[in-house]
């Protein structure tokens, strides 16, 4: 059996572009983005290849071990007319994709994995050392299919958006989303495989 051919547990994708229509956001989910056999390369290759490692974090009074892997890509500038991106060539390509389609330019890749439903993270909004408020992040799923709630962080009387995130789809999170919305992959109970999601960003 190919990979992922019968582990989406929730509904199935939209088959094409969907902007969602809420307050205080721009986001774009694109499904197929990656057909199904550069899903199962990109998904195979960075899960064998990438250097994952652990990282801690604080929560409440303590440093905890983050419930993921990460992995982390930025250009270094060599000079102010050329940069080396020093990224493997698949993570090259998948940010060449990236920004065709949305005429942004991104420096900077956070790779995760979730090795099972045990391995999720919470509410938040993305951090990162750049001075652009407004952040916009481009965001690539491999592997399992896993669901991906957004919350307006002042508004509580929007509804929360659940997205589930097949392999190979593309979400969007421009404009003002990061700083007006969190969001989430929630731990499951159910028996899922990896997955891996790279957030592609522009930090200075």
């Amino acid at each position: 059996m190919r990979l992922f051919d019968d582990t989406e547990f929730f509904s199935s994708g939209t088959g094409g572009k969907k902007i969602f229509d809420v307050p205080d956001a721009d986001l774009l989910l694109i499904d197929n983005f990656f057909s199904k056999e550069e899903s199962d390369y990109y998904y195979t290759t960075l899960l064998h290849q990438t250097q994952w490692h652990e990282y801690e974090m604080p929560m409440y009074d303590k440093i905890v071990t983050a419930p993921r892997l990460v992995s982390w890509y930025r250009d270094e500038v060599l000079n102010e007319y050329k940069t080396d991106p020093n990224w493997p060539l698949e993570l090259q390509t998948i940010r060449q994709r990236v920004e065709n389609e949305t005429h942004i330019q991104f420096n900077a890749v956070l790779l995760n994995l979730y090795r099972n439903g045990k391995d999720g993270v919470g509410w938040h909004s993305d951090k990162t050392v750049s001075s652009n408020k407004n952040m916009n992040i481009g965001s690539v799923t491999f592997g399992e299919t896993r669901m991906f709630r957004l919350r307006h962080k002042f508004r509580k009387e929007i509804p929360q958006i659940e997205i589930p995130l097949h392999h190979g789809t593309f979400l969007l999170m421009a404009g003002n989303t990061n700083s007006f919305w969190q969001h989430q992959v929630p731990k499951t109970a159910r028996e899922v495989l990896p997955r891996i999601n790279l957030t592609f960003r522009r930090v200075n």
